[in-house]
């Protein structure tokens, strides 16, 4: 793949912050043929370093006002006149569905002090995940080995032995940047938030039950007699996890026509109050 020409640092200034991001992303992410590189990696984790909740349309209670964003423009900060989506308005796990292609997706969780997400993987995937605001609690793993691709049994499930990549590791706004691959970097990973917290997912490519990546739950057994492993195995859901959507109220972003953009955002607003 030759390498890429980066947009010169004053067109990056002249977005906002969240189309800079999309941009970027289109960029690296268009040309599946290869993986990303270092470089380009990097790249997209500045970008991201730089965000913070107002530039995806939320409030997440840190002093941050619109002004914050690029621009200074209600208009441009958000659909519905600059307004931003209050972090006390998450009462339980939260998706804000900014874009998703067949490339990439991008997106915000936003989590209630002691939710969980529970421990789940991110098959032959690139996630970069930037705190928002807030504390998370963090427990991830990386196969051992990789368990085989599923067969045609429905009763296969996929279980091994599972290095850890970070124990009940708390995390807290700001930090930098984090990056999972497919292999490495802690591809399986549980989050409890700790306080009020969001934090904004690139997910490339996105998962997709079609094309073989679907979200896979599991629960880890510590062994005592190896530490720093776990023995991982394939769970189901729990019947009384759920997440809810709520409206992105960000910048208005101006995505690539040569993709369809599929949205998948679950339109469950029950739990959002303003």
């Amino acid at each position: 793949m030759a390498a890429l020409a980066f947009p010169p640092q004053h067109i990056i200034m002249a977005l906002s912050k969240v189309q800079a991001l999309y941009d970027a992303c289109d960029l690296v992410f268009s040309s599946p043929a290869a993986a990303p590189t270092v470089g380009e990696i990097r790249w997209l984790q500045h970008l991201l370093d730089g965000m913070r909740a107002a530039d995806v349309g939320i409030d997440g209670g840190d002093g941050e006002s619109t002004s914050s964003s690029s621009s200074s423009s209600d208009d441009e900060l958000g659909p519905k006149g600059g307004r931003l989506l209050p972090a006390r308005a998450f009462t339980r796990i939260t998706y804000v569905h900014i874009h998703q292609c067949a490339d990439f997706s991008m997106g915000v969780f936003c989590f209630p002090a002691g939710a969980t997400l529970p421990l789940h993987d991110h098959p032959e995937m690139v996630v970069l995940s930037k705190l928002l605001y807030g504390s998370v609690r963090v427990t991830s793993y990386d196969w051992v080995t990789a368990p085989p691709p599923p067969s045609c049994s429905a009763t296969t499930r996929k279980s091994g032995l599972a290095r850890v990549v970070a124990a009940d590791e708390v995390r807290r706004a700001p930090c930098k940047t984090t990056v999972l691959f497919p292999r490495s970097g802690g591809n399986m990973h549980a989050f409890t938030a700790v306080t009020p917290c969001a934090i904004l997912d690139v997910l490339t490519p996105p998962y997709s039950e079609e094309l073989g990546r679907p979200s896979t739950y599991f629960n880890d057994t510590t062994i005592p007699s190896l530490p720093g492993f776990a023995f991982l195995e394939e769970t189901e859901l729990p019947e009384d996890f759920s997440v809810a959507g709520a409206p992105y109220l960000g910048p208005q972003l101006t995505v690539n026509m040569d993709y369809d953009d599929e949205e998948e955002e679950d339109d469950d607003y029950d739990d959002y109050d303003e």
